[in-house]
């Protein structure tokens, strides 16, 4: 049966919703051009659809997910039209996959190097902790349309009843703590570990950071490798970790050998969990300058990875979050403009945070996303410059306020209860603040 092609309320004017002028403020033109002859994508003559313009194009599939791709198509031929650049006339979906094909995925990653980079200021909240710059990373997967190429390079995961409905492609991130900017990214198939995607992202640690981690990454070898980097490191520990006592300190943690040297150890409960008991590792040896409560707090700021993720998957992809490529390819490249749209929308964020001196977890994800989806349905008069339109919007994405989740308590549930954490009851939610007075324990000796 035949279907119809997916369109926004309205009409099929995506071109209200998107301005691409808006996205050339984080992606300038210059620096997409640069990319693409640094790669040797830079179309060699008249094209229907020129290299830049895919560039682009496979930006904004990231921000329309639940849209056909002529309907992007649509929303670039008069977005760019106002960049100043010449008629582009509307391509089927043929044309628009051999145009994605000859791109590829390497201008990409080349115009991630030369545009995605740290947001935050040293008065950014919750940004940096005692002059270092909080970071953190952590993997989750996306599903894929079920092609057996597909199937072959990414694989499945397993399920109770033979392997999963799709494939997936696992994806591990670095973003910022403060502001949920990502900075650095990996792929890979499923069955690749995310330790394994983790030391690929070792280059863009250095000194000045702390780097906050869950107990999976936790292992001699990695724990080396990231701690020569010279960023700072705190990270959870397994239960069965084994972390012997060499010395305690004064605050109840303790030295512990680790490899083939010390780590520090900070054990202790939370009012809310008595049963369970955390273990941090971390690189900070001096308990003056790092007391052990303070450390405990700021691990929980790990949540913010946690909290992209969901805002990556569930309020840009949409409620089930998949893939639209049906090629190895062509879903690595989605991967990439998928991640760059969303560094986009978080750099709004922080941009108009920092000119209110606000903290960005005061502004909503969801409603700066709408904003930049309608920036062309009103662009203002066209003599205004792009500068001036990205002020309009920013003002725009002050206008939504919500409530920060940052130091609120929430334990982890679920409404369906086919998981392993517990089931979410009906009622008020608990959102009352930490009060962040962790029961530090001192080891057995």
């Amino acid at each position: 049966m035949a279907r119809t092609a997916a369109t926004l309320p309205g009409g099929p004017r995506l071109s209200d919703h998107l301005s691409i002028g808006v996205l050339a403020h984080v992606f300038p033109r210059p620096a997409v051009r640069a990319s693409l002859a640094a790669c040797g994508r830079t179309s060699q003559r008249r094209r229907d659809l020129p290299a830049e313009v895919m560039v682009y194009f496979v930006l904004a599939l990231g921000l329309f997910r639940s849209v056909s791709t002529r309907e992007v198509l649509r929303c670039l031929a008069e977005g760019l039209h106002w960049l100043g650049a010449g008629p582009l006339r509307l391509a089927g979906r043929a044309a628009l996959s051999h145009a994605r094909k000859r791109l590829g995925v390497e201008p990409f990653h080349e115009l991630r190097r030369r545009c995605v980079r740290a947001r935050a200021t040293a008065a950014t909240p919750g940004a940096t902790w005692r002059g270092l710059a909080l970071r953190a990373w952590d993997g989750t997967t996306l599903d894929l349309p079920d092609e057996a190429v597909n199937r072959e390079a990414f694989g499945k995961p397993g399920a109770s009843r033979g392997e999963a409905a799709f494939p997936q492609v696992r994806l591990t991130a670095l973003v910022e703590v403060g502001t949920r900017v990502p900075l650095a990214w990996t792929q890979g198939p499923y069955r690749e570990s995310e330790t394994a995607q983790a030391q690929r992202l070792h280059d863009h640690l250095g000194p000045g950071q702390l780097l906050l981690a869950d107990r999976g990454y936790l292992g001699r070898d990695h724990w080396a490798q990231a701690a020569a980097t010279g960023a700072q490191l705190l990270w959870r520990a397994r239960r069965d970790t084994d972390l012997p006592v060499d010395r305690v300190l004064a605050d109840g943690s303790w030295l512990s050998p680790y490899g083939d040297g010390l780590v520090r150890v900070v054990a202790y409960r939370l009012a809310e969990a008595p049963d369970e008991t955390y273990r941090l590792v971390t690189t900070l040896l001096d308990p003056e300058t790092a007391p052990a409560v303070e450390l405990a707090a700021l691990y929980h700021e790990r949540w913010e990875i946690e909290t992209a993720y969901d805002e990556l998957k569930t309020h840009m992809l949409g409620p089930r979050p998949s893939l639209r490529s049906k090629t190895p390819e062509l879903v690595r490249q989605e991967v990439e403009g998928l991640l760059l749209a969303y560094h986009a929308v978080r750099a709004f964020l922080a941009e108009a945070a920092r000119d209110e001196d606000l903290d960005p977890d005061h502004l909503s994800f969801v409603h700066a996303v709408r904003v930049v989806r309608r920036r062309l349905q009103n662009p203002g008069p066209r003599r205004r410059s792009r500068i001036a339109r990205v002020r309009d919007l920013c003002r725009e994405i002050l206008e939504e306020r919500v409530v920060s989740s940052r130091g609120l308590r929430h334990p982890r549930g679920v409404k369906r209860k086919m998981s392993n954490y517990p089931i979410r009851r009906s009622g008020p939610l608990d959102r009352r603040r930490h009060a962040w007075i962790p029961l530090i324990l001192a080891p057995a000796c």
